[in-house]
């Protein structure tokens, strides 16, 4: 009578903590030995592993033999993993080592052998004798068992030390302390889409090589070996696939590899390098805004991580994620959920607009309770002193979070002081580094995000110009009005810039401007010297490499 243990892994248990007899102190290891002339030999193994091979649960054909592409192979997955799911009877049975003892675990229709995601199962059975014969010297001797799907046996040698030392899985299954742990026939079943790369495991659990050299090859000895817990391998795995070209198709893949796989520290230098190959692809959003709406969320979610990306403002960024969940999601609580546990972390609330802001609160694809905890917080952080912002800045890079940290926004934000009495007027502190500034020559410009006055949108404007007189490049600011209709009205507008060696605002100019809408007015050469002057080593103008400007604004009555 043959008896069974199934196991599920992992197990949650403290056997594997126990010393074993036969192993003493063995713990998996990523010792980088090579055992490969030992794999498949009698003389150097001490138990014997059967591997079945049976058709793949979605149908009756290998799937992993037609995949030559990173896009074969996702579709592929994809298919089988939808397949898998309409499967009846495919999920895993979930039972503590206790349970199974008590019982004789024969082979059974209504008994699954693999879940969803693809979780390792293992027999420990007892080998029948006939006339003195191991039954498992002939390979296909249990064919003939009732097995559904059954295409094939194998049989080969292994030294349990050594699969111990590699994997968790194994080296549970071997010490666990019980008697089915001290038997010498172990059987693994699989489907036949996983045949290849599980002997390619095994074998590098002897050798560290693997025969597989193609991106999808090493993707299915990646499953593989995150089944089996083998991390050396799945070390091994990743430092292949990146140095194949990245591309977008897989940079996406990589990404939606199961949390099993994503969570492990042998893949985060992959996943690592698909986020970052995605947040340099899709820079611009601008330049690539249909192509960035078409992305799945786990590449959105690698777009919005960058501080690198080029946006007129957090507002943009903000309305796109809006748009995008509402293109993906078609229900109110599945948007809600998205935003509210994936994206909103990836927006930089603390640097946009009162009025976006205003607009967050109020917008129905939004749970109330976290619009309102994230806009509060926003506006906390913009009353904050400048110290203070400094200190939480530091701490949220400590952290690795980056809500508090500015992009390379095309429109430079603002800090704005607004008045009502006695008449209309704001104050507007821009702050510009020395490299943006640099970068300017010979003809650039930047712009600030719009601020308001009167009722009406303004921006600073920021200009690397040809001074009209002496024909030399000079820094140039003007103030621009928003096209807003015919309305117009007249504005006091004064220029002011920090400058060594007190570091006090000093006046640059004054002035008078009757704007309507789309009309600007400014100095072309603000400081009045020469850009080489105005951007040396020694200039009196940049503090910590900052230049800082104020423009102070009132409606003349």
């Amino acid at each position: 009578m043959k008896s069974k243990l199934v196991l599920a892994s992992p197990i949650a248990d403290d056997s594997a903590s126990c010393s074993n007899r036969r192993f003493g102190d063995v713990r998996p290891s990523s010792s980088e030995s090579d055992f490969g002339f030992a794999f498949n030999d009698s003389n150097f193994s001490d138990r014997t592993l059967t591997i079945e091979i049976i058709l793949d649960l979605s149908d009756n054909k290998s799937h992993g033999d037609n995949c030559t592409t990173i896009a074969d192979w996702a579709i592929n997955r994809k298919r089988r993993r939808e397949d898998v799911k309409k499967e009846p009877g495919t999920g895993c049975i979930a039972q503590t080592v206790d349970q199974f003892l008590n019982y004789d675990i024969p082979y059974s229709d209504d008994v699954a052998y693999e879940s969803l995601d693809g979780e390792a199962v293992a027999m420990i059975e007892e080998s029948p004798c006939i006339d003195g014969e191991d039954i498992l010297q002939n390979n296909n001797s249990l064919i003939g068992l009732d097995i559904p799907g059954l295409l094939e046996v194998k049989t080969i040698h292994i030294s349990s030390p050594i699969l111990a030392a590699k994997s968790p899985f194994f080296y549970k299954l071997f010490s666990n302390g019980m008697r089915e742990s001290e038997q010498r026939d172990v059987t693994l079943r699989i489907q036949a889409s996983e045949e290849a790369a599980v002997m390619d495991l095994l074998n590098f659990m002897y050798s560290n090589t693997l025969q597989t050299n193609t991106p999808t090859g090493l993707l299915d000895v990646l499953m593989a070996a995150d089944k089996f817990e083998v991390a050396s391998c799945m070390r091994y795995c990743c430092q292949m696939l990146q140095n194949f070209p990245m591309t977008s198709d897989s940079a996406l893949l990589y990404l939606d590899l199961p949390s099993s796989v994503l969570l492990g520290d042998a893949v985060k230098p992959l996943a690592d390098a698909a986020k970052e190959f995605l947040a340099l692809q899709f820079k611009d959003m601008t330049k690539f805004q249909e192509e960035v709406m078409r992305l799945p969320l786990a590449g959105i979610e690698a777009v919005l991580s960058s501080d690198d990306l080029q946006v007129a403002s957090e507002d943009a960024v903000y309305d796109f994620v809006v748009k995008w969940t509402r293109t993906h999601y078609s229900k109110v609580e599945e948007r809600r959920k998205i935003l509210s546990t994936r994206l909103f972390k990836l927006i930089r609330f603390p640097h946009m607009t009162c009025r976006k802001l205003r607009k967050v609160m109020t917008c129905n694809d939004l749970d109330p309770e976290v619009s309102s905890k994230l806009v509060l917080e926003a506006l906390f952080f913009k009353a904050e002193p400048p110290h203070r912002q400094r200190a939480l800045l530091a701490d949220d890079v400590k952290i690795l979070g980056h809500k508090y940290i500015e992009r390379a926004y095309k429109y430079r934000p603002v800090k704005v002081i607004e008045f009502e009495l006695p008449k209309p007027q704001c104050i507007v502190y821009l702050v510009l580094k020395k490299e943006e500034c640099q970068k300017l020559f010979p003809s650039g410009r930047v712009y600030s995000q719009a601020f308001h006055l009167g009722g009406q949108g303004f921006f600073l404007s920021a200009h690397c110009n040809m001074d009209q007189q002496s024909s030399f490049h000079c820094f140039g600011l003007f103030l621009g009005m928003q096209e807003k209709g015919s309305v117009s009205f007249s504005v006091d507008y004064e220029f002011s810039a920090r400058q060594k060696p007190t570091d006090d605002f000093v006046t640059k100019y004054r002035g008078n401007y009757l704007f309507t809408g789309g009309k600007a007015v400014g100095y072309r050469n603000l400081f009045g010297i020469h850009w080489d002057s105005f951007t040396a080593d020694d200039s009196q103008f940049f503090i910590n490499g900052l230049l800082h400007l104020k423009a102070e604004l009132s409606i003349k009555p």
